[in-house]
């Protein structure tokens, strides 16, 4: 095999897999072990740097990282990164200080921001430092998007939103046009920006259409519109039976709002099976700890009605079927229909983009599926100076995603505005740094901690169910926060080589804990895997390979299964072994704040 070059930045950042799984790639390891220093600020601007809403995410983020998560390799449940996340914004000092300063003198370029919501909060985050004016136009009376309309009070307190929203409007560089909504992209063109971001969202929830929709519309509720509606208090009640059509996210905060509003018997009905509803995991037993049964393989057939008064919905079983390359089809089971009667529908089968708002004259591409035909790394559009991000970008993802999306736009404007190539990106910044202070000494803790996965404290469902704006999970305190740090296995921190330096004793060999070092002769990768102290199956991990070896041998460690404990550079006479902490910070617009510096 051909000896691997570790300063490929890719190499290392892939061994961080939370990082590597993160759309807005944070570096979790380094921030979990400030929380456990109690470093919390630091922590948060750690957060902050990367995925811009520390609090926000804490509490709603879909968590990509976690099933990435080593931890999860040597036990069922990985680390609680995502609620780590809260810990270091629930408890961090005033932090406005270390924002980077907002320029008294701008460079002269104004950018528009269609949509309040987090790509473009992002964009105007990272370009406001560089002396951009930015203006961020909004329908609705506050910034913040699909987090303040959709996500119900009850899992995000608005403090949170207005904090972490003000950070980015109300330090200068960014001019709101709150109440203000977008009705034509051709006149906001002929405004004379030099850039236009569009984050406007998948404004629209996918329609019902069986028998009855029509005549008993009045209780029948589109799931993004109702939350919206009662996020902006516009709804206080539900009737006592509701039914709730769908197995995302969506419909998982419709049914316990509706629970909290007086539904008594709240039904989530799916087509398709438990396991496969989009909805994530936890959000699913948030629902079931709360009373609300899921019942799935169930299809709308007809809403029924009494001459237009809602009485309930006849749904028919079906079963999934997989043909032979595994595609699933559902067909009917045979079995009679089941009504299930009900006083309020919600109905949150899907979004889509809507853009009726953007003339088709003005030279902006669309593809088959109604979506901007876009650069997929550059986000630009077949305007040259017309940009997307999030849902309104490739459809509806989540928040994570749209950070992701606004920092890679913030990037093409400011090259694009510069008379650059956007498609020159600029590379990350990274750092490899030995973590060793004596022989067998570091400057992390490397001692891999046995606890299980501590589960964050929840109010009592007899107070939650009656307030829809009470936080219902309470965040790990700091002793319990410390605990789940210690959890993480430092996955940033690398074994590092030198062959020039080894002896071949096989001392590092002997003392690791999971077999993942081998000295063996070369061969092809393929090959290579099979004969190693302990197979490496994961071909979605590299094999770390060095040559140079007095014996002609290579070493080979299969980084699938590294512990990252350091023992193996303990117990090395030599010094062959090192551990390095490697950090990795993603490319930005704007340049990076201290966020390592001493509270």
């Amino acid at each position: 095999m051909k000896p691997t070059d570790i300063r490929d930045p890719d190499y290392f950042h892939k061994v961080v897999d939370c990082q590597w799984a993160c759309p807005a790639h944070t570096p979790v390891p380094e921030y979990i072990r400030m929380i456990a220093a109690g470093r919390y600020s630091d922590a948060y601007m750690v957060n902050w740097q990367s995925n811009v809403f520390p609090g926000i995410l804490g509490r709603t983020c879909d968590r990509p990282c976690e099933p990435a998560c080593r931890r999860s390799r040597v036990e069922d449940e990985p680390v609680a990164i995502c609620r780590l996340k809260r810990v270091a914004a629930d408890n961090k000092a005033d932090i406005r200080g270390r924002l980077p300063a907002i320029p008294a003198a701008g460079n002269g370029r104004r950018i528009a921001c269609i949509g309040a919501g987090p790509s473009s909060l992002t964009v105007a985050r990272d370009l406001a430092p560089l002396g951009y004016e930015v203006h961020v136009y909004d329908g609705e009376k506050q910034g913040g998007g699909f987090i303040r309309s959709q996500i119900p009070r009850f899992r995000l307190p608005a403090e949170v939103i207005d904090e972490e929203v003000g950070y980015i409007t109300d330090r200068g560089g960014v001019t709101t046009h709150y109440g203000q909504r977008v009705e034509s992209l051709k006149a906001l063109l002929a405004e004379g920006y030099d850039a236009v971001f569009v984050g406007s969202g998948a404004p629209r929830g996918r329609e019902l259409d069986v028998p009855g929709r029509a005549e008993a519309a009045a209780n029948i509720h589109i799931g993004i519109d109702w939350l919206s509606s009662v996020s902006f208090g516009h709804i206080k009640e539900v009737g006592r039976r509701v039914i709730v059509l769908g197995g995302g996210n969506t419909a998982m905060d419709c049914c316990r709002s509706a629970r909290r509003l007086g539904g008594e018997q709240v039904t989530v009905v799916v087509r398709s099976g438990f396991e496969e509803m989009k909805a994530s995991p936890w959000e699913k037993e948030d629902a079931l700890r709360e009373g609300i049964p899921i019942r799935n393989f169930l299809v709308p057939k007809e809403v029924l009605h009494d001459n237009g008064r809602l009485t309930g919905m006849v749904f028919e079983k079906v079963r999934a079927e997989y043909d032979a390359r595994g595609r699933r089809q559902l067909v009917p089971s045979g079995e009679p229909d089941e009504v299930i009667e009900a006083d309020d529908v919600l109905v949150a089968i899907g979004q889509e983009n809507s853009f009726p708002w953007i003339e088709r004259d003005i030279g902006l591409e669309f593809d088959k599926w109604g979506l901007p035909k876009l650069d997929e790394v550059t986000h630009q559009s077949t305007i040259p100076n017309v940009f997307f991000g999030g849902d309104a970008a490739f459809g509806p993802k989540n928040i994570i995603w749209a950070v992701a999306h606004g920092h890679a736009a913030a990037i093409s404007i400011d090259l694009f505005c510069r008379g650059e190539d956007v498609a020159k990106r600029p590379p990350p910044d990274t750092a490899l740094v030995s973590q060793k202070m004596g022989i067998h000494e570091w400057s992390y803790d490397n001692d891999v901690s046995l606890d299980l996965r501590f589960k964050v404290p929840h109010a009592e469902d007899a107070v939650a169910l009656r307030d829809i704006t009470l936080e219902v999970e309470l965040g790990y305190d700091r002793e319990m926060a410390f605990k789940e740090a210690e959890r993480c296995l430092n996955c940033d921190v690398q074994t590092v080589f030198s062959a020039s330096l080894c002896i071949e004793c096989d001392a590092c060999v002997d003392i690791c804990p999971v077999d993942c070092i081998t000295f063996t002769p070369d061969g092809e990768e393929a090959e290579l895997r099979t004969r190693l102290k302990a197979p490496a199956l994961n071909l979605t991990q590299d094999l770390y390979v060095q040559d140079g070896l007095k014996t002609g041998r290579v070493m080979v460690k299969d980084e699938d299964v590294c512990l990252h404990c350091g023992m193996c550079a303990e117990r090395c006479p030599t010094g062959a072994w090192d551990m390095q902490k490697f950090l990795l910070e993603a490319a930005k617009a704007v340049k990076g704040v201290h966020a390592c510096a001493a509270e």
